[in-house]
């Protein structure tokens, strides 16, 4: 397996809950876990995460509610958008922005990308691109 130079990550109210969402309704892959620290580490075609539980003795620096990470969205960037978003409905999860398709400005070009936005059982905000 070869890491990403930037690796994400989170911590998370619940990391048994944090597993079944990502592993068994978004279709990542679990890469290798740390049962007695409550860590995993997850990977969905290019992109990486790590998640570990919230605990006493963590790295974070204030008081963690939800939704956690406000101000940021993961952008994650997939093959096959409309078969994930066709499993995500089909989980019943609730969608935070429907897929639609954006044209975004870059220099001088114009680059269209197919995407949805849902929020994680965290409330951490995934948008899934192509």
């Amino acid at each position: 397996m070869i890491f990403n130079k930037l690796i994400p990550e989170l911590t998370v109210f619940n990391i048994e809950q944090t597993r079944d969402f990502y592993l068994n309704i978004l279709g990542f892959k679990l890469e290798y876990e740390r049962i007695e620290d409550s860590f995993i580490f997850i990977s969905f075609e290019n992109s990486q995460f790590m998640f570990e539980q919230l605990h006493d003795d963590g790295w974070n620096i204030g008081e963690l509610k939800y939704p956690l990470g406000r101000g940021i969205n993961f952008s994650i960037e997939v093959k096959d958008i409309d078969s994930l978003y066709y499993k995500v409905t089909s989980h019943n999860v609730t969608i935070f922005r429907e897929l639609m398709i954006n044209n975004y400005k870059q220099g001088d070009k114009i680059t269209e990308q197919k995407e949805f936005l849902l929020q994680d059982p965290n409330g951490y905000l995934l948008r899934f691109t192509n």
